[in-house]
Protein backbone atom coordinates (compact mmCIF):
# COMPACT_ATOMS: atom_id res chain seq x y z
CA UNK A 1 0.00 0.00 0.00
CA UNK A 2 1.30 3.47 -0.78
CA UNK A 3 2.30 5.58 2.23
CA UNK A 4 -0.46 8.14 1.59
CA UNK A 5 -3.12 5.40 1.30
CA UNK A 6 -1.84 3.78 4.51
CA UNK A 7 -2.05 7.05 6.42
CA UNK A 8 -5.58 7.64 5.10
CA UNK A 9 -6.66 4.11 6.06
CA UNK A 10 -5.26 4.51 9.59
CA UNK A 11 -6.94 7.90 9.98
CA UNK A 12 -10.26 6.47 8.83
CA UNK A 13 -9.97 3.56 11.26
CA UNK A 14 -9.12 5.82 14.19
CA UNK A 15 -12.00 8.16 13.36
CA UNK A 16 -14.46 5.27 13.09
CA UNK A 17 -13.23 3.81 16.40
CA UNK A 18 -13.65 7.17 18.16
CA UNK A 19 -17.19 7.55 16.84
CA UNK A 20 -17.95 3.97 17.84
CA UNK A 21 -16.86 4.65 21.41
CA UNK A 22 -19.04 7.78 21.60
CA UNK A 23 -22.02 5.94 20.12
CA UNK A 24 -21.72 3.14 22.66
CA UNK A 25 -21.30 5.59 25.53
CA UNK A 26 -24.51 7.28 24.41
CA UNK A 27 -26.38 3.99 24.53
CA UNK A 28 -26.82 3.87 20.76
CA UNK A 29 -26.86 0.42 19.18
CA UNK A 30 -23.91 0.05 16.87
CA UNK A 31 -24.45 -2.54 14.16
CA UNK A 32 -21.55 -4.64 12.94
CA UNK A 33 -20.99 -5.62 9.32
CA UNK A 34 -18.59 -8.39 8.46
CA UNK A 35 -16.88 -7.88 5.12
CA UNK A 36 -14.93 -10.88 3.82
CA UNK A 37 -12.66 -10.02 0.89
CA UNK A 38 -10.57 -12.34 -1.27
CA UNK A 39 -7.69 -9.94 -1.93
CA UNK A 40 -5.66 -7.46 0.09
CA UNK A 41 -6.69 -4.16 1.63
CA UNK A 42 -4.52 -2.18 -0.79
CA UNK A 43 -5.65 -4.15 -3.83
CA UNK A 44 -9.38 -3.89 -3.13
CA UNK A 45 -9.61 -0.39 -1.66
CA UNK A 46 -10.93 1.17 -4.89
CA UNK A 47 -13.95 -1.14 -5.02
CA UNK A 48 -14.63 -2.02 -1.37
CA UNK A 49 -15.36 1.64 -0.60
CA UNK A 50 -18.54 1.17 -2.64
CA UNK A 51 -20.21 -0.45 0.38
CA UNK A 52 -19.42 2.56 2.59
CA UNK A 53 -20.59 4.99 -0.10
CA UNK A 54 -23.83 3.08 -0.56
CA UNK A 55 -24.57 3.10 3.16
CA UNK A 56 -23.77 6.81 3.32
CA UNK A 57 -26.29 7.44 0.54
CA UNK A 58 -28.87 5.74 2.73
CA UNK A 59 -28.06 7.93 5.73
CA UNK A 60 -25.75 5.57 7.63
CA UNK A 61 -22.54 7.00 9.04
CA UNK A 62 -19.62 4.67 9.71
CA UNK A 63 -18.70 4.73 13.38
CA UNK A 64 -22.00 6.33 14.39
CA UNK A 65 -24.46 3.74 13.06
CA UNK A 66 -22.23 0.78 12.22
CA UNK A 67 -18.67 -0.49 12.05
CA UNK A 68 -17.16 -2.85 9.49
CA UNK A 69 -15.10 -5.88 10.47
CA UNK A 70 -12.85 -6.45 7.45
CA UNK A 71 -11.17 -9.80 6.81
CA UNK A 72 -8.79 -10.34 3.88
CA UNK A 73 -7.83 -13.72 2.42
CA UNK A 74 -5.02 -12.15 0.38
CA UNK A 75 -5.60 -14.54 -2.52
CA UNK A 76 -5.50 -17.72 -0.40
CA UNK A 77 -8.72 -19.72 -0.63
CA UNK A 78 -7.66 -21.95 2.27
CA UNK A 79 -7.98 -18.96 4.64
CA UNK A 80 -11.71 -18.54 4.08
CA UNK A 81 -12.89 -21.09 6.70
CA UNK A 82 -10.88 -19.44 9.51
CA UNK A 83 -11.87 -15.92 8.46
CA UNK A 84 -15.53 -16.94 8.21
CA UNK A 85 -15.34 -18.49 11.70
CA UNK A 86 -13.85 -15.25 13.07
CA UNK A 87 -16.76 -13.20 11.77
CA UNK A 88 -19.26 -15.66 13.27
CA UNK A 89 -17.52 -15.46 16.66
CA UNK A 90 -17.81 -11.67 16.49
CA UNK A 91 -21.58 -12.17 16.11
CA UNK A 92 -21.84 -9.56 13.35
CA UNK A 93 -25.33 -8.48 12.23
CA UNK A 94 -24.74 -9.17 8.55
CA UNK A 95 -21.91 -10.40 6.35
CA UNK A 96 -21.05 -8.99 2.92
CA UNK A 97 -18.89 -11.23 0.74
CA UNK A 98 -16.61 -9.44 -1.69
CA UNK A 99 -15.78 -12.66 -3.53
CA UNK A 100 -17.85 -15.70 -4.58
CA UNK A 101 -14.96 -17.96 -3.57
CA UNK A 102 -15.82 -17.31 0.10
CA UNK A 103 -19.45 -18.47 -0.16
CA UNK A 104 -18.94 -22.21 0.64
CA UNK A 105 -16.88 -21.44 3.76
CA UNK A 106 -19.32 -18.77 4.94
CA UNK A 107 -22.34 -21.04 4.44
CA UNK A 108 -20.63 -23.76 6.46
CA UNK A 109 -19.75 -21.32 9.24
CA UNK A 110 -23.30 -20.01 9.81
CA UNK A 111 -26.87 -20.75 8.83
CA UNK A 112 -28.35 -17.86 10.82
CA UNK A 113 -26.33 -14.67 10.23
CA UNK A 114 -27.59 -12.95 7.05
CA UNK A 115 -25.12 -13.26 4.16
CA UNK A 116 -25.03 -10.92 1.17
CA UNK A 117 -23.12 -12.12 -1.88
CA UNK A 118 -21.87 -8.90 -3.47
CA UNK A 119 -20.76 -10.75 -6.61
CA UNK A 120 -21.64 -14.29 -7.65
CA UNK A 121 -22.01 -16.16 -10.91
CA UNK A 122 -25.01 -18.48 -11.35
CA UNK A 123 -26.06 -18.68 -7.66
CA UNK A 124 -28.85 -21.16 -8.43
CA UNK A 125 -26.69 -23.42 -10.61
CA UNK A 126 -24.01 -23.43 -7.91
CA UNK A 127 -26.67 -24.36 -5.33
CA UNK A 128 -26.07 -21.28 -3.22
CA UNK A 129 -29.76 -20.31 -3.27
CA UNK A 130 -33.05 -22.01 -4.12
CA UNK A 131 -34.12 -19.45 -6.73
CA UNK A 132 -33.42 -15.89 -7.79
CA UNK A 133 -36.87 -14.72 -6.70
CA UNK A 134 -36.86 -16.42 -3.31
CA UNK A 135 -33.33 -17.40 -2.28
CA UNK A 136 -34.32 -19.22 0.90
CA UNK A 137 -32.00 -19.76 3.85
CA UNK A 138 -29.78 -16.94 5.10
CA UNK A 139 -28.28 -15.84 1.76
CA UNK A 140 -29.17 -13.19 -0.81
CA UNK A 141 -27.14 -10.81 -2.96
CA UNK A 142 -26.28 -9.77 -6.48
CA UNK A 143 -25.59 -12.07 -9.41
CA UNK A 144 -23.05 -11.41 -12.14
CA UNK A 145 -23.41 -12.52 -15.75
CA UNK A 146 -19.91 -13.86 -16.35
CA UNK A 147 -21.08 -16.55 -18.76
CA UNK A 148 -22.77 -14.13 -21.13
CA UNK A 149 -20.16 -11.40 -20.70
CA UNK A 150 -17.34 -13.87 -21.47
CA UNK A 151 -19.11 -14.68 -24.73
CA UNK A 152 -19.40 -10.97 -25.49
CA UNK A 153 -15.72 -10.48 -24.71
CA UNK A 154 -14.81 -13.02 -27.38
CA UNK A 155 -17.08 -11.25 -29.85
CA UNK A 156 -15.36 -7.94 -29.10
CA UNK A 157 -11.91 -9.46 -29.56
CA UNK A 158 -13.00 -10.92 -32.90
CA UNK A 159 -14.20 -7.48 -33.94
CA UNK A 160 -10.93 -5.81 -32.96
CA UNK A 161 -8.79 -8.59 -34.48
CA UNK A 162 -10.54 -9.72 -37.68
CA UNK A 163 -7.95 -12.47 -38.28
CA UNK A 164 -8.21 -13.82 -34.73
CA UNK A 165 -8.11 -17.64 -34.68
CA UNK A 166 -6.86 -18.72 -31.21
CA UNK A 167 -7.95 -17.25 -27.86
CA UNK A 168 -6.60 -18.24 -24.46
CA UNK A 169 -8.90 -18.54 -21.43
CA UNK A 170 -7.27 -18.10 -18.01
CA UNK A 171 -9.34 -19.62 -15.18
CA UNK A 172 -8.86 -20.68 -11.55
CA UNK A 173 -10.14 -24.28 -11.28
CA UNK A 174 -10.48 -23.96 -7.49
CA UNK A 175 -13.07 -21.21 -7.75
CA UNK A 176 -16.52 -22.62 -6.96
CA UNK A 177 -18.11 -20.20 -9.37
CA UNK A 178 -15.95 -20.50 -12.48
CA UNK A 179 -18.68 -20.04 -15.08
CA UNK A 180 -19.75 -22.74 -17.44
CA UNK A 181 -18.01 -21.74 -20.67
CA UNK A 182 -20.66 -23.21 -22.96
CA UNK A 183 -21.77 -19.74 -24.12
CA UNK A 184 -18.16 -18.67 -24.61
CA UNK A 185 -17.41 -21.74 -26.70
CA UNK A 186 -20.52 -21.12 -28.78
CA UNK A 187 -19.42 -17.52 -29.35
CA UNK A 188 -15.98 -18.81 -30.34
CA UNK A 189 -17.54 -21.31 -32.74
CA UNK A 190 -19.57 -18.59 -34.43
CA UNK A 191 -16.47 -16.41 -34.72
CA UNK A 192 -14.46 -19.41 -35.99
CA UNK A 193 -12.08 -19.07 -33.06
CA UNK A 194 -10.42 -21.89 -31.12
CA UNK A 195 -10.32 -21.60 -27.32
CA UNK A 196 -7.33 -22.85 -25.31
CA UNK A 197 -7.84 -22.98 -21.54
CA UNK A 198 -5.04 -22.58 -19.00
CA UNK A 199 -5.67 -23.04 -15.27
CA UNK A 200 -3.89 -21.11 -12.52
CA UNK A 201 -4.28 -20.98 -8.73
CA UNK A 202 -1.35 -18.71 -7.80
CA UNK A 203 1.30 -16.38 -9.21
CA UNK A 204 3.63 -19.19 -10.32
CA UNK A 205 0.83 -20.94 -12.20
CA UNK A 206 -0.15 -17.66 -13.85
CA UNK A 207 3.41 -17.49 -15.24
CA UNK A 208 3.11 -21.07 -16.48
CA UNK A 209 -0.24 -20.28 -18.10
CA UNK A 210 1.29 -17.50 -20.17
CA UNK A 211 4.12 -19.83 -21.23
CA UNK A 212 1.41 -22.19 -22.45
CA UNK A 213 -0.31 -19.37 -24.31
CA UNK A 214 2.99 -18.58 -26.02
CA UNK A 215 3.59 -22.21 -27.02
CA UNK A 216 0.01 -22.50 -28.27
CA UNK A 217 0.42 -19.33 -30.35
CA UNK A 218 -2.48 -17.59 -28.63
CA UNK A 219 -3.39 -14.25 -30.22
CA UNK A 220 -5.52 -12.80 -27.39
CA UNK A 221 -6.45 -13.82 -23.86
CA UNK A 222 -9.64 -13.69 -21.78
CA UNK A 223 -9.21 -13.75 -17.98
CA UNK A 224 -12.12 -15.12 -15.95
CA UNK A 225 -12.72 -12.90 -12.86
CA UNK A 226 -11.17 -14.36 -9.72
CA UNK A 227 -9.72 -13.14 -6.42
CA UNK A 228 -6.30 -14.61 -7.16
CA UNK A 229 -6.15 -12.95 -10.57
CA UNK A 230 -7.31 -9.64 -9.08
CA UNK A 231 -4.47 -9.85 -6.56
CA UNK A 232 -1.96 -10.40 -9.37
CA UNK A 233 -3.54 -8.21 -12.01
CA UNK A 234 -0.40 -6.12 -12.52
CA UNK A 235 1.63 -9.29 -13.08
CA UNK A 236 -0.92 -10.51 -15.62
CA UNK A 237 -0.74 -7.18 -17.43
CA UNK A 238 3.08 -7.34 -17.48
CA UNK A 239 3.11 -10.89 -18.87
CA UNK A 240 0.57 -10.00 -21.53
CA UNK A 241 2.47 -6.85 -22.51
CA UNK A 242 5.74 -8.78 -22.76
CA UNK A 243 4.02 -11.24 -25.09
CA UNK A 244 2.31 -8.35 -26.95
CA UNK A 245 -0.95 -10.15 -26.19
CA UNK A 246 -4.27 -8.25 -26.06
CA UNK A 247 -6.13 -9.15 -22.86
CA UNK A 248 -9.82 -9.00 -22.02
CA UNK A 249 -11.14 -8.91 -18.45
CA UNK A 250 -14.49 -8.77 -16.68
CA UNK A 251 -13.72 -5.75 -14.47
CA UNK A 252 -12.17 -2.35 -15.15
CA UNK A 253 -9.67 -2.61 -12.26
CA UNK A 254 -7.55 -4.95 -14.39
CA UNK A 255 -7.47 -2.36 -17.17
CA UNK A 256 -6.61 0.48 -14.80
CA UNK A 257 -3.56 -1.59 -13.83
CA UNK A 258 -2.40 -2.25 -17.39
CA UNK A 259 -4.78 -4.74 -18.99
CA UNK A 260 -6.02 -3.96 -22.50
CA UNK A 261 -9.82 -4.27 -22.31
CA UNK A 262 -12.62 -5.08 -19.92
CA UNK A 263 -16.29 -5.72 -20.47
CA UNK A 264 -18.62 -6.50 -17.58
CA UNK A 265 -20.17 -5.26 -14.38
CA UNK A 266 -18.84 -2.48 -12.17
CA UNK A 267 -17.91 -4.27 -8.94
CA UNK A 268 -17.74 -1.05 -6.94
CA UNK A 269 -21.33 -0.36 -8.03
CA UNK A 270 -22.30 -3.91 -7.01
CA UNK A 271 -20.97 -3.24 -3.51
CA UNK A 272 -22.80 0.08 -3.43
CA UNK A 273 -26.00 -1.72 -4.39
CA UNK A 274 -25.38 -4.36 -1.70
CA UNK A 275 -25.77 -1.54 0.84
CA UNK A 276 -29.47 -1.46 -0.02
CA UNK A 277 -29.75 -5.11 1.01
CA UNK A 278 -27.83 -4.37 4.22
CA UNK A 279 -30.31 -1.58 4.96
CA UNK A 280 -33.27 -3.90 4.43
CA UNK A 281 -31.77 -6.51 6.74
CA UNK A 282 -31.10 -3.86 9.39
CA UNK A 283 -34.79 -2.98 9.16
CA UNK A 284 -35.91 -6.56 9.73
CA UNK A 285 -36.07 -8.16 6.27
CA UNK A 286 -35.06 -11.81 5.92
CA UNK A 287 -32.46 -12.78 3.27
CA UNK A 288 -34.69 -15.66 2.21
CA UNK A 289 -37.30 -13.15 1.02
CA UNK A 290 -34.95 -10.71 -0.76
CA UNK A 291 -34.62 -11.54 -4.49
CA UNK A 292 -31.18 -11.92 -6.02
CA UNK A 293 -30.50 -8.75 -7.98
CA UNK A 294 -29.26 -8.82 -11.58
CA UNK A 295 -26.77 -6.58 -13.45
CA UNK A 296 -28.41 -3.47 -14.86
CA UNK A 297 -25.50 -2.29 -16.99
CA UNK A 298 -22.25 -3.50 -18.54
CA UNK A 299 -19.18 -1.34 -19.09
CA UNK A 300 -16.50 -1.40 -21.80
CA UNK A 301 -13.13 -0.01 -20.69
CA UNK A 302 -10.09 0.39 -22.96
CA UNK A 303 -6.50 1.09 -21.96
CA UNK A 304 -5.34 2.95 -25.05
CA UNK A 305 -1.79 3.26 -23.75
CA UNK A 306 -1.47 -0.51 -23.40
CA UNK A 307 -3.03 -1.07 -26.82
CA UNK A 308 -0.46 1.22 -28.44
CA UNK A 309 2.44 -0.39 -26.57
CA UNK A 310 1.54 -3.84 -27.91
CA UNK A 311 1.05 -2.46 -31.42
CA UNK A 312 -2.73 -2.66 -31.52
CA UNK A 313 -4.46 -0.03 -33.64
CA UNK A 314 -8.05 0.38 -32.50
CA UNK A 315 -10.76 1.74 -34.82
CA UNK A 316 -12.17 5.11 -33.82
CA UNK A 317 -15.67 3.60 -33.99
CA UNK A 318 -14.67 1.06 -31.31
CA UNK A 319 -13.20 3.72 -29.02
CA UNK A 320 -16.36 5.81 -29.33
CA UNK A 321 -18.38 2.84 -27.97
CA UNK A 322 -16.19 2.53 -24.87
CA UNK A 323 -17.54 3.81 -21.57
CA UNK A 324 -14.00 4.70 -20.49
CA UNK A 325 -10.74 5.14 -22.41
CA UNK A 326 -7.58 5.24 -20.30
CA UNK A 327 -4.70 7.17 -21.86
Amino acid sequence: MRRRELIAAIATTVAAWSLAVRAQQGGQKLRRIGHLIGGTQAGTLRVSVGLIEGLRDLGYIEGRDYIVEYRYAEGHYDRFPDLAAELVRLNVDVIVLGTPAAIPAMRKATSTIPIIMAVVSDPVGNDFVSSLARPGGNITGLATSHESTTAKQIELLSEILPKLSRVGILANPDSPTVPNLVAAREAARQAVVELVQADARNADEIDVAFVKFSHERIEAAVVIPDSVFALHRRRIAELAMKARLPTMFGHREYVVDGGTFSYGEDIKDFLRRSAVLVDKIFKGAKPADLPIEQPNRFFLTVNLTTAKLIGLNLPESFLLRADEVIE
